[in-house]
């Protein structure tokens, strides 16, 4: 059987996985999979030559797109069809149009969010996960940097961690990120968020954070890119790109629960003593949000 393409896990959705591929694919195959992405209960029902003379390609330009995506020939290509219009409407087909009545628009994000969550579980390196919580565990302080939705999951990292024991400082000034990134040193751990890995003042503060002698933990929807030369552990948070006008925001929500994810397992490994400490807080936080004397 044909391996399925670099960097895709061979149970994703099919038709995700043409959407995400489709930049990489050559002039010809990138017809093919329009084809497939506009109508894939039509292809779904068609033969090869019919694939090829919709697409306006020839038929092994058909037979080389299945192999181009992972798929072991054009059979194997429908019964993929068949299994991902049987899970539901998958993020390709999440576009938000101008005629979507109230209810649809809320049906679409709420697919497209699902299936860029099941998308990002699946890219989660649990290597580079627990990675990042022995670093921090021997952290003596954390500095967190965001900007943008990427700074709303900095500020709930900073809520989290001071709950563990751990000093973490997530400030959105941007001259006082730069002058906690010079004064790091060795012993201290920089997380940098950024879903696109390019911004080029988080790329900075991780460079300045890791030439103090900072260990540097990258929160990324990607791994190909300037950020993850200058961090030490790279948390991938890969979503489903999305450029239409009203994209939700599923890059935040998905490093959000990388947050939850990595704080947790950070809470689990610091002991009894101090859970008990943490579910008498909770216990505080409980009367305060009831009407009786604390």
């Amino acid at each position: 059987m044909t391996p399925p393409a670099p960097g895709v896990a061979p149970g994703r959705n099919i038709l995700d996985r043409i959407r995400v591929r489709h930049g990489e694919l050559r002039k010809s195959d990138r017809k093919v999979a329009d084809a497939v992405l506009a109508d894939p209960h039509r292809i779904m029902n068609a033969t090869v030559a019919e694939t090829a003379d919709l697409a306006g390609v020839s038929q092994p330009t058909v037979i080389r797109f299945c192999t181009a995506i992972g798929c072991d020939g054009f059979q194997d290509l429908k019964i993929r069809l068949a299994q991902a219009l049987a899970l539901g409407t998958p993020a390709t087909h999440s576009a938000i149009g101008d005629r979507d009545t109230p209810d649809e628009v809320a049906a679409k994000i709420f697919d497209y969010t699902m299936t860029s969550l099941d998308w990002a579980r699946h890219a989660l390196n649990m290597e580079q996960m627990n990675a990042a919580v022995e670093l921090i565990l021997k952290a003596t302080h954390l500095e967190v940097f965001g900007f943008g939705a990427s700074a709303i999951v900095a500020q709930d990292l900073q809520q989290k961690f001071p709950l563990f024991g751990i000093p973490c400082n997530a400030t959105m000034d941007s001259h006082q990120q730069l002058m906690a990134a010079s004064m790091m040193r060795p012993g201290a751990v920089a997380v940098a968020i950024s879903n696109t890995g390019a911004t080029r003042s988080i790329v900075e503060l991780a460079r300045l954070a890791r030439e103090g002698g900072a260990r540097v933990i990258a929160i990324t929807g990607s791994t190909q890119t300037t950020l993850m030369s200058h961090s030490d552990v790279v948390i991938n948070v890969e979503t489903l790109d999305n450029t239409d006008v009203f994209t939700p925001t599923t890059s935040r929500i998905a490093a959000l629960v990388a947050a939850d994810i990595l704080s947790t397992l950070v809470a689990r490994r610091l002991g009894d003593a101090h859970n008990r400490r943490l579910v008498r807080m909770k216990g505080q936080l409980a009367r305060m949000r009831r009407d009786e004397p604390i």
